[in-house]
């Protein structure tokens, strides 16, 4: 497997714009609103100084002092709980996205997976068959699956929450598409099921948490268990026409650690293409957010 290593950055984007980063925190822009939200990778100082920060933000996610991973958005300027932005490629996929403020800090959306989506989206497009079955576990809130649909894949969706399911049909109706098939469920339990049952599928999506839980409480941490996962999955790609992209977020994993993976469980693969995504600022910092492992048989 020649081992090269990109850099992914969407392209120019309407609705999303990344301002400045710094201090451990981000400053975006989702269609007509800006956003100011912790980033854990962006250990630099800021570029625009607070005041300027303060003076562009409708909102501000200030963390819980003893869980960093919750807390409360403050309001600033006047902008609403929910609202949308699209999204389109130029190479025909066009979506409508919807946000919203959670207690997560998340508003529904990675805008730095565009350019797996616009992969996606170009290889069911130029799929040998078709109509590709295309499985899409991790899913949250279902961009990659609208744009698998777009495309003309029938697309399984799972996530363990039934919550964000419901979010990710919301984006499919935006989009004014139809027939996604939804799973509530855990996702090892799921695919260790399919491959029982002797089910297989074109393309595999994987987008999987540090840390997780099923919709029975069921215990995820991704070095323990994407091993397992990914050996689960070669038993379920089909071996003739077939992709793959596995996205991993954690400040501890580079992109060599998803080829071993890759490599471990699928033997030399087709066409790969391995590396981190990113997206750029316009102060010109680049903020790396993830890295990411893909192939195909085409």
């Amino acid at each position: 497997m020649k081992e090269t290593i990109l850099s992914l950055c969407p392209g120019p984007w309407s609705d999303y714009e990344l301002i400045d980063t710094g201090g451990f925190e981000k400053l975006e822009r989702f269609g007509n609103f800006i956003l100011s939200r912790p980033e854990p990778q962006a250990i630099w100082d800021k570029s625009l100084p607070e005041s300027e920060w303060r003076k562009l933000a409708h909102a501000h996610f200030a963390k819980e002092k003893n869980n960093p991973e919750k807390g409360q958005w403050q309001q600033i300027k006047p902008m609403p709980h929910n609202w949308s932005i699209e999204y389109e490629n130029g190479d025909g996929l066009k979506m409508t996205l919807n946000l919203a403020q959670t207690s997560f800090k998340h508003i529904g959306l990675f805008p730095e997976q565009a350019v797996n989506w616009d992969y996606l989206f170009q290889k069911i497009k130029s799929f040998p068959n078709q109509k590709p079955k295309v499985l899409n576990l991790f899913a949250y809130t279902g961009a990659a699956s609208v744009a698998c649909r777009a495309a003309g894949a029938e697309v399984t969706h799972l996530d363990s929450v039934k919550q964000v399911v419901t979010w990710s049909k919301h984006n499919m109706e935006s989009s004014g598409l139809e027939g996604i098939r939804w799973m509530v469920d855990d996702a090892m339990k799921f695919i260790k099921r399919e491959a029982r049952r002797g089910n297989v599928y074109q393309g595999i999506i994987l987008d999987p948490p540090a840390y997780g839980r099923g919709p029975e409480g069921e215990k995820w941490i991704l070095e323990e268990q994407i091993n397992e996962m990914l050996k689960t999955c070669a038993e379920i790609l089909d071996p003739k026409n077939h992709f793959l992209l596995l996205n991993m977020y954690s400040l501890s994993f580079s992109s060599l650690i998803a080829a071993n993976l890759i490599r471990s469980n699928f033997g030399e693969v087709q066409n790969p293409e391995q590396g981190e995504l990113y997206l750029e600022e316009k102060q010109g910092k680049k903020l790396p957010l993830g890295i990411f492992f893909r192939f195909s048989s085409f």
